[in-house]
């Protein structure tokens, strides 16, 4: 029996193997360490970071091959003008004024800017199409011969420019008073400050230094890929944050290896793989997300405390919510608006809309239900998960093998999808508890590209180059082939769903989920089980993104995962919904219908859908002032307008006896002495 990897290798093939996966280990060397000036000098862990190195790479493919520029000139111009620049813009215009921001929001800052770069580069670079046969850095000769091993040019560069850069900032930070200043920085922004150290002019620098390591390693990868494609520089990054994980995010010269280790593996690995076999040819490319999910959990260090602040892992109440303003009067009259509004959308799709847009709100109607599971699990649990398409896809898959093969009804296997997705969240929790905030979100993003390039293409899950089949549900003499009773259908669901979370959050369950949000080890001193909760949390969130994932594939009529589930969407799921709000039913409302009728009207105007995506990722960059929500903010700030224009007060507002003013500087002329006001409470008045 031939076993699934054989590693007995010939010393040749060893020797090859190394000069394969040396270049490619090079880059992601490269990249990890720019991941770690960031973060270590601005606390920013930057998901961007990829789409700096394709923006670099897109500019010197327009300079160099369209606009037939020199080699040198290209190269200053796309690594070392544009690469700096655009890190010193994302620095000085974003991240500097998120340094003291929650964690979260800086995680969604980079979010956004990860969805909307690439999507705006792609529209002025190249036609929007992947430009294939890259030009490298250096001129392309013949394969340089050692011996029996060859090399060819493009990757003889990549080693030399990752030895020069190793060099180089090992001496920088040895012996140069810039490289002193950002080893302070790192160990101490505030003690680097009272020293006369400007931290934030170092960090910038920071910002300008790892930017342009990501456009040298854009450019250096773009001929060993041979074309110049987003989403392969996203896969790229996640190789660097494995990089990056080995160094514990700390070590420059442990962070090189690791890169140079995982390079090598890769190749390694597929150099043995059977190619007949359609799970060994998704490990290679899935070896990254592997190793960075076991870094993150077992690697020793790499999660250790990094400040002694008291309040560290303490995070500030969310905002009000507007439904603590409305007054009784309001609160009726808001829910029977919205009765009406949500009644009438569903009349106007059902005899109003032509059916193109019938089948759009209903998509988008779908979509809001998955959407409901990141209210769960960010709005309650205060978590940011990456991988809400990847249960959506794990219920839509499960519901479709229930029915082609097993000929149980539609609507069952959808709730069994649902199950199955549910106990799939609770397996993936529990090695994850102990992770927060980017620990967390990026184990569960390695656990949605693996689930993508090793599950997905098995023809026993998806069904291979042909995706199974789902039925319509049909009930009695109700049949939902029919569009307009699949929209009843899927706004009931819908409607259960909103009121089951929201009998969460107001149940102990929530409550329990708010004091953890909070401070978990606060919680956990009054008797609060984090295990329980979280795990709890995560299994709903999951069930619900797997109950609407099999909706969907019944009413597309196939499991189509690449148009419906694919991981990016994943990602552009969470910055729609967090940007307008993950505590608000009504946002997520918003947002799934938003996700797909958007590109709908762009597309009727003629317009590249792409900007849809631009849009949602630009609108990212308002979480940190509207934590809540931009429909939160916008309700509430509503709200009170309309409460100050008929005069009411907010509800269980009192007045309460003011406090003897004892500084002579705010001193009314009562020698600091006044006559305590009457308290005014919903009992009457207290003298």
């Amino acid at each position: 029996m031939t076993s699934l990897v054989d590693l007995h290798l010939a010393p040749s093939d060893l020797v090859d193997f190394l000069i394969l996966g040396i270049p490619f280990g090079c880059v992601y060397a490269l990249l990890a360490v720019g991941l770690v000036l960031t973060y270590k000098t601005s606390g920013v862990f930057n998901l961007a970071y990829s789409a700096q190195a394709y923006v670099a790479a897109a500019v010197f493919y327009e300079v160099r091959a369209n606009q037939e520029w020199n080699l040198v000139l290209a190269v200053v111009f796309a690594v070392f003008i544009v690469s700096p620049l655009i890190g010193l813009l994302l620095y000085g215009g974003l991240f500097s004024k998120l340094r003291t921001a929650p964690p979260i929001a800086r995680l969604v800052t980079s979010l956004g800017l990860l969805v909307a770069i690439p999507e705006l580069v792609k529209l002025w670079f190249n036609g929007g199409n992947t430009a294939y046969g890259p030009p490298g850095l250096v001129p392309t000769f013949n394969t340089i011969r050692f011996g029996e091993f060859g090399i060819d040019t493009d990757q003889l560069a990549t080693i030399l420019a990752t030895v020069v850069v190793a060099v180089a900032l090992t001496a920088m930070f040895r012996y140069s008073g810039l490289g002193l200043k950002m080893r302070a920085v790192v160990e101490s922004p505030r003690m680097a400050q009272l020293s006369g150290v400007d931290a934030d002019r170092v960090s910038a620098i920071s910002w300008a230094l790892s930017s342009t390591l990501a456009g040298l390693s854009g450019v250096l990868l773009a001929p060993l890929f041979a074309q110049v494609e987003s989403m392969q520089y996203f896969t790229l990054l996640v190789a660097a944050m494995a990089a990056a994980a080995f160094g514990r995010l700390s070590s420059i010269p442990l962070t090189f290896l690791g890169g140079i280790l995982l390079g090598v593996l890769q190749q390694l690995i597929a150099g043995n793989l059977p190619t007949s076999s359609v799970l060994a040819t998704g490990i290679r490319p899935s070896l990254p997300f592997i190793v960075l999910f076991l870094l993150l959990l077992f690697w020793p260090g790499l999660r250790k405390k990094e400040t002694t602040d008291p309040l560290s892992g303490v995070d500030p109440p969310p905002p009000v919510p507007a439904a603590a303003i409305r007054t009784r009067g309001m609160t009726v009259f808001t829910r029977g608006l919205g009765v009406v509004v949500v009644v009438g959308g569903v009349l106007v799709s059902l005899f109003v809309l032509d059916p193109v847009w019938l089948r759009n709100v209903n998509q988008g109607v779908i979509i809001a239900l998955i959407f409901l599971s990141i209210t769960v699990i960010t709005g309650l649990a205060g978590e940011i998960s990456l991988a809400q398409s990847t249960f959506a896809a794990i219920g839509m898959f499960t519901a479709a093998q229930l029915t082609d093969n097993w000929g149980l009804p539609v609507l069952g296997t959808i709730f069994i999808g649902g199950i199955v997705a549910a106990a799939v969240g609770a397996l993936l929790a529990i090695p994850t508890l102990r992770l927060r905030g980017i620990y967390f979100s990026l184990a569960t993003l390695a656990f949605a590209l693996f689930f993508q390039n090793v599950l997905v293409p098995q023809e026993w899950l998806s069904g291979g180059n042909v995706p199974t089949k789902v039925p319509r549900p049909l009930v009695g003499s109700i049949d939902f082939a029919d569009n307009r009773w699949f929209l009843l259908l899927s706004v009931a669901l819908l409607a259960l769903f909103s009121v089951a979370v929201i009998l969460i959050r107001r149940g102990t369950t929530g409550q329990f989920l708010q004091a953890l949000r909070g401070s978990e080890r606060a919680a956990t001193s009054i008797g609060i089980t984090p295990t329980r909760i979280k795990v709890m949390a995560f299994a709903v969130s999951a069930g619900i993104a797997g109950i609407g994932g099999g909706l969907m594939g019944s009413f597309e009529g196939r499991a189509n995962y690449a148009s419906n589930f694919d991981f990016f969407f994943g990602l552009v799921w969470v910055v729609l919904v967090v940007t307008l709000g993950s505590r608000s039913i009504q946002a997520a409302v918003i947002a799934g219908l938003s996700f797909v009728l958007v590109p709908a009207i762009l597309s009727e105007l003629d317009i590249p859908q792409a900007w849809a995506f631009i849009l949602f990722g630009v609108g990212a960059l308002t979480y940190a002032r509207h934590p809540e929500g931009v429909v939160e903010a916008n309700t509430r700030s509503s709200l009170a307008a309309i409460q100050r224009l008929l005069g009411h007060r907010e509800p269980g507002a009192t007045t309460t006896p003011q406090p003897p003013n004892k500084h002579p500087s705010s001193d009314d002329g009562t020698g600091g002495m006044r006559t305590p006001e009457p308290t005014t409470t919903d009992a009457g008045t207290v003298p």
